[in-house]
């Protein structure tokens, strides 16, 4: 009796985890949608396509989409290219999930500018993703998730294990930036003042004219230093 108990138990788990929902990916709700967010990526290589490109080229190269998740290609710094929106932005809400694997870096840029520099960092700010507890020597407080790269160090960031998802949030209102981690804020700057002026003319881009000068531009996508995975990415101009 108590063997025909467990195996109608079993049964029951079975049933119930197979009606219950996958988890919707790549996808707005109405609200959002009422709100005025769009999809920057709807988890096809299609959407890929019609709505990326290659820094300071064309058609995106070395990126794969497998079960609706982004990938980059994964192999080395640079390899496949770094990818920009065909669309320029200037003042939004960009939300998006993201993993790295072990010991990878990538990184989220806006306001990026074609066709002045050879590589994006020098063009747009970048929202730093990393393994920053793997990776494999020392880095600095503005190299960890969440940070404006070389500028601002995160505070307080949480990061999730390596293999799980986090969440980014860039807002961008004017000169006015946040960086999101995870539900919580952890870098405020305000472009172009004399604080960040002076935080650019100490940092690597002081030699960088054209860094963080545009006031609108492309999102990008970093292809460096490793495996990173990207989904739900989707924008809100304000």
């Amino acid at each position: 009796m108590k063997c025909n108990l467990s195996l109608l138990v079993f049964a029951v788990i079975l049933l119930i985890a197979s009606c219950s929902p996958k988890e919707q990916i790549n996808s707005l709700s109405k609200k959002e949608v009422d709100e005025g967010w769009s999809l920057l990526f709807d988890g096809t290589a299609t959407s890929l396509d019609s709505m990326w490109k290659t820094f300071n080229a064309g058609p995106v190269t070395g990126w794969k989409v497998q079960d609706g998740i982004l990938y980059n290609s994964g192999v080395g710094s640079d390899h496949g290219g770094d990818i920009v929106t065909k669309k320029e932005f200037t003042n939004f809400e960009l939300s998006l999930e993201w993993k790295v694997d072990s010991q990878s870096n990538s990184g989220i840029f806006y306001h990026v500018q074609e066709g002045l520099t050879d590589a994006i960092y020098e063009s747009g700010p970048e929202y730093q993703l990393i393994d920053g507890k793997g990776w494999p020597t020392e880095i600095h407080k503005d190299q960890y998730s969440g940070a404006n790269y070389a500028m601002n160090a995160p505070i307080d960031a949480e990061v999730k294990p390596v293999g799980e998802w986090n969440t980014a949030r860039i807002l961008v209102n004017g000169p006015h930036v946040e960086h999101w981690l995870n539900g919580k804020k952890v870098v405020e700057y305000e472009l172009w003042s004399p604080e960040w002026l002076k935080l650019k003319n100490e940092s690597k881009w002081a030699d960088a004219p054209h860094y963080g000068m545009s006031k609108s531009g492309h999102i990008g996508l970093q292809d460096h230093g490793g495996q990173t995975m990207f989904r739900n990415i989707k924008i809100r101009e304000i």
